[in-house]
């Protein structure tokens, strides 16, 4: 029904800036929140930032408010993730994922895992000292 790949991700020097992507194909994620995790070797997977449908509310994990930036464009059925001042812990394999269904009116309840059905590949960001 929906199907999401991710994109953007590479090696970077402490302080610089990526810019991941996330194009849906599919069934529209229009009217549903969407979300970024990432994942570290040995780590569990973690919540990084997640957006209302709209685009008009956002959530951020403490430990990249303020240097990342989750935004999307319904018409490209697109979302991204901005990334800044990157730091040598922000090395990750870094997911996109939607929910199977919207229910809830805050992307405050989409920080966890389990609130979310379809995940895509994965995207390596590696960032050296």
């Amino acid at each position: 029904q929906v199907q999401l790949v991710e994109s953007g991700g590479g090696l970077v020097q402490a302080g610089g800036s990526l810019r991941l992507s996330c194009a849906a194909s599919g069934r529209t994620v229009s009217r549903r929140p969407m979300g970024w995790f990432r994942q570290a070797p040995g780590q569990e997977r973690d919540f990084v930032a997640a957006i209302s449908w709209s685009g008009g509310s956002t959530g951020y994990a403490d430990s990249v408010k303020g240097r990342f930036t989750i935004s999307r464009d319904n018409a490209k059925n697109t979302i991204y993730l901005q990334m800044n001042s990157l730091k040598p812990e922000d090395t990750a394999l870094y997911y996109c994922a939607a929910p199977r269904t919207s229910t809830y009116s805050s992307v405050t309840y989409y920080t966890a895992g389990n609130e979310y059905y379809y995940w895509g590949q994965g995207t390596q960001v590696t960032v050296s000292s």
